[in-house]
């Protein structure tokens, strides 16, 4: 119970924090810099704008692609040990989500091009890396004790 506590508490405030965020730059911030610009962008794909071509088919599968990772969390048992990084991840991947329902594309505004243009990103996305990171390191790094016979 306790897992789930600090999973649903991390992806509401993720959730939360992002949408806030978000917020700012649809009502018009803007702040331009020598290596990042804060704008406002629409994505309508994913990463680096792929899949854009889908259309509003793009939304109904991150959604079911969301429902799939929380049921498998949930069903394999790894919510006890990953529940910081899946309330980033979820938290993140709804913040997103969100966006497509309601913009009709993901809202970004992370804009970095020091030397190379990068991808337009946003508060969500670094959650979901940083989850993906995470989990990653706890799984290579920290692997879980098995009981032995």
């Amino acid at each position: 119970m306790r897992a789930f506590s600090v999973f649903l508490l991390v992806a509401i405030g993720t959730f939360i924090i992002d949408q806030n965020i978000k917020a700012l730059f649809l009502e018009g911030y803007f702040r331009p810099g020598t290596c990042i610009d804060l704008e406002l962008h629409f994505n309508k794909g994913v990463a680096f704008s792929m899949f854009a071509f889908m259309g509003p088919y793009l939304k109904w599968i991150q959604a079911v692609l969301i429902a799939m990772i929380l049921f498998y969390v949930l069903k394999e048992g790894y919510m006890k040990r990953y529940a910081f990084p899946v309330g980033l991840l979820i938290g993140g991947a709804l913040g997103n989500l969100y966006d497509r329902f309601v913009h009709e594309g993901v809202v970004d505004y992370v804009a970095w091009h020091c030397g190379f243009n990068f991808a337009v990103f946003n508060f969500a996305d670094v959650a979901i890396d940083l989850a993906v990171v995470w989990i990653i390191i706890m799984v290579y790094l920290f692997p879980e004790k098995t009981k032995t016979s």
